[in-house]
């Protein structure tokens, strides 16, 4: 690929701020559009959190990890276990010790290196269900944030439904800078939009309740935890493909070195996350586009960006400001961004020929149909499954999970020609 900057090169001063501007721009939306598992009364504590882990990791990664131009953030694997914890009755505590112990077995991995290894389980059949799976379990959550206001609710139908028809139109027109900024013009301008329907807000988020900085006493469930390390099976496959993809994009030395530390940093950063009571951070897999779009690879201009984020965790009336944003607004936004991921599954069933036969087809659609029963099977159902298996056989994910790999390795596996 033909770049401007390649990944040690810095750019002059003037396009140095304005690269790193755009990776700003990027990354604020991808904080705020997971704000929405906020325990009650702690939404801006709870923000300022994301965005101090977010900081942190680009920062670390850029100078001690995989050491490329990355934006991390809240991994969505996690956000779907975290909402079916949360729906189970399941307690903080027990959701945030999982996601420190996730996080410590994702450092060893890295640490030890057994990564290479793991990776060969987790087919481009089972990464496509993977990226199919997040998008359909979060689809209960954004119907409620879309229709979170009873007095508007044919409003807010049009307006998921115009609104993501424009993001699309503009995800598809638009070109360079404009295109990978085109989401957080869609907060501003539909936020606008939102609160000339309904009214201004009269003033900025605010907290009712203390923020807690660490989440303890730790509680172990083992039910819980065992749920979460599915998700981290996820959060694994997303981890080592974002890195890959960037690094034979722009050409990268050393891959297996860089693979290892991007997977230790991110395991350390969804340690601190758990402890804190957060959720841990990953790194997306957006970023080929960016630097497709401005041809450059620099890791550079991530650093003044990451350093905007950080200073942001320190600033609660600017987090106010910025959790004003409307919940329809964030559900658009949660909706465009989840239909992106699965055309990503798609693009990758594609390009890998992953799905060609009827087997194939049962192997990606059971899971799926799996993950919407569970997502949308009503609260008395739940009930009558054994506490300890529930959150696993509750969270519609993590059961598409376990079904995809039963699928694919045992039951409906390939056999082999003689």
């Amino acid at each position: 690929m033909n770049l401007k900057y390649g990944l040690d090169e810095r750019p002059r001063v003037g396009e140095m701020l304005l690269y790193s501007l755009q990776w700003l721009l990027i990354a604020i939306p991808v904080v705020l559009t997971s704000t929405f598992i906020a325990p009650p009364g702690e939404t801006v504590a709870y923000a300022q959190k994301l965005f101090g882990i977010t900081g942190a990791a680009m920062l670390i990664q850029v100078f001690f990890g995989h050491r490329m131009p990355l934006i991390p953030g809240p991994a969505a694997a996690l956000l779907t276990g975290i909402l079916a914890a949360t729906a189970q009755g399941c307690s903080s505590s027990s959701i945030y010790t999982a996601i420190f112990i996730g996080g410590a077995i994702i450092a060893l991995a890295g640490i030890s290196g057994i990564t290479r290894k793991l990776l060969p389980l987790f087919t481009p059949r089972i990464v496509v269900v993977v990226l199919l799976l997040i998008s359909f379990t979060i689809a209960h959550p954004i119907i409620d944030l879309i229709f979170s206001d009873p007095d508007h609710y044919p409003e807010a139908f049009c307006f998921a439904l115009f609104g993501t028809l424009l993001m699309a139109f503009a995800n598809e027109r638009l070109k360079g800078v404009w295109k990978t900024v085109s989401v957080s013009a869609a907060m501003i301008v539909g936020s606008l939009l939102w609160f000339a329907i309904t009214g201004f807000p009269e003033q900025t988020a605010t907290d009712t309740h203390a923020a807690r900085v660490f989440n303890f006493p730790a509680e172990f469930d083992l039910g819980v935890t065992v749920s979460f390390l599915f998700c981290y099976a996820a959060l694994f496959i997303n981890e080592a493909g974002s890195v890959q993809s960037l690094g034979a994009m722009v050409g990268a030395g050393n891959m297996e070195r860089r693979n290892r530390r991007a997977m230790t940093v991110t395991g350390l950063m969804n340690m601190v996350s758990g402890s804190i009571g957060a959720i841990g951070p990953v790194d997306y897999s957006l970023s080929p586009g960016i630097v497709a779009s401005t041809s450059c690879a620099s890791r550079w201009p991530i650093v003044p960006a990451a350093v905007i984020l950080t200073a942001v965790a320190f600033w609660p009336q600017g987090v106010s400001v910025l959790m004003t944003i409307p919940p329809t607004v964030m559900g658009c936004v949660l909706l465009f961004l989840m239909a992106t991921q699965i055309a990503a599954g798609f693009e990758m069933a594609n390009a890998t020929k992953s799905v060609s036969t009827f087997r194939h087809g049962m192997i990606i659609g059971l899971p799926l149909m799996l993950d919407v029963i569970l997502s949308f099977a009503p609260d008395k159902v739940m009930e009558h499954i054994p506490s300890l298996i529930r959150p696993i056989a509750g969270n519609g994910f993590v059961a598409g999970v376990i079904i995809v790999l039963l699928l694919e390795h045992v039951l409906l596996r390939e056999r082999k020609k003689r």
